[in-house]
């Protein structure tokens, strides 16, 4: 789908990092998203006529699948929570952009037909929405993907990402490497440390990652969803505080500011707590290392694309934290 991002390197707690450029591979797919969605790029579907996702009315992957949709021909019908009514009033950033490719927004807690639907979490309630569309259009016909495109669908893409590094490694006389990536439901970095597994290359390359959502105990859950494997997992590390997903914080408006003055633009929603976490353990990798290797070895970062998010949220931290 895309030719192999570029590696840059970026100056970090007085250290050199590399940084995987994902954010470089495509507009309406960078970062993650264009891992994940690889495989439904590719495969043909030809009886589809439908593609069913989730998540909030700024996901990455609602513009990410809004953009798939329009390029395959399908109808985009994307299941929210709710619309806050200043989003629906000011449409901007993934929102905005999801709509004018066509896709339908829409909230379940406002929608006759979905609002009485008995389920723990959104991922549920649009699991048996799509079971509904399924029913009624065809099972062929309708193509659903998790929120966050949490699928073993997602391994592919990863897989090629995982190759790439490999790759340039090599190209630049790397043996070890220690490669980090925040989480949100922990697709990637589960993905990425399995390729490593299967390739046997596990001890020189290593994938260390970080909960955005929720505690790395519910992260952990996320990960043995789509595995059975314990020893396929990625190493979660935490600098001791949790972050409540979407809240803002000082400390992440300082350290997106701090780490964008590198030249390289970050995303404000799951970079700034990967780099938070990342400088803990660069400040203490000599005590930690007890615990986890990273600091110890040459450090990759992987980019998380999702740049459009910005439009939202970088107004959001100026208008909290003028100064």
């Amino acid at each position: 789908m895309f030719s192999p991002s570029p590696v840059h390197t970026m100056l970090f707690q007085q250290r050199t990092i590399y940084i995987k450029r994902d954010d470089l591979l495509d507009e309406a797919f960078s970062g993650n998203k264009a891992r994940k969605f690889d495989y439904f790029f590719y495969d043909q579907f030809p009886e589809v006529t439908h593609v069913i996702g989730s998540g909030s009315a700024q996901a990455n992957s609602l513009y990410s699948l809004s953009e798939l949709a329009k390029r395959k021909g399908w109808q985009l019908d994307f299941f929210v929570d709710h619309i806050p009514s200043y989003v629906k009033q000011n449409p901007r950033g993934n929102y905005l952009a999801a709509l004018n490719n066509g896709a339908r927004v829409i909230s379940v807690s406002d929608h006759v037909q979905y609002a009485h639907i008995k389920a723990d979490n959104l991922d549920d309630k649009v699991a048996v929405i799509a079971a509904d569309y399924q029913s009624r259009l065809g099972q062929e016909q309708v193509l659903h993907v998790p929120e966050g495109g949490r699928c073993e669908y997602a391994q592919s893409g990863v897989a090629k990402l995982g190759a790439e590094i490999v790759s340039w490694a090599n190209d630049n006389s790397i043996q070890q490497l220690d490669i980090f990536l925040p989480a949100g439901t922990g697709t990637t970095a589960l993905y990425l440390q399995q390729y490593f597994v299967q390739q046997h290359i596990a001890d020189n390359f290593k994938v260390f990652t970080c909960a955005t959502v929720g505690s790395a105990d519910y992260l952990k859950q996320q990960f043995m969803q789509l595995t059975d494997n314990s020893s396929e997992l990625p190493t979660i590390l935490s600098n001791g505080k949790k972050y409540h997903f979407g809240k803002l914080y000082r400390e992440c408006y300082d350290i997106w500011r701090e780490v964008n003055e590198g030249g390289i633009e970050f995303e404000l929603l799951y970079d700034p707590i990967g780099f938070l976490v990342l400088k803990h353990y660069l400040s203490h990798c000599q005590i930690e290392q007890g615990k986890s290797s990273i600091g110890n070895r040459p450090i990759m970062y992987i980019h998380q694309g999702g740049l459009k998010g910005n439009e939202t949220m970088l107004p959001r931290y100026q208008r909290k934290y003028p100064d």
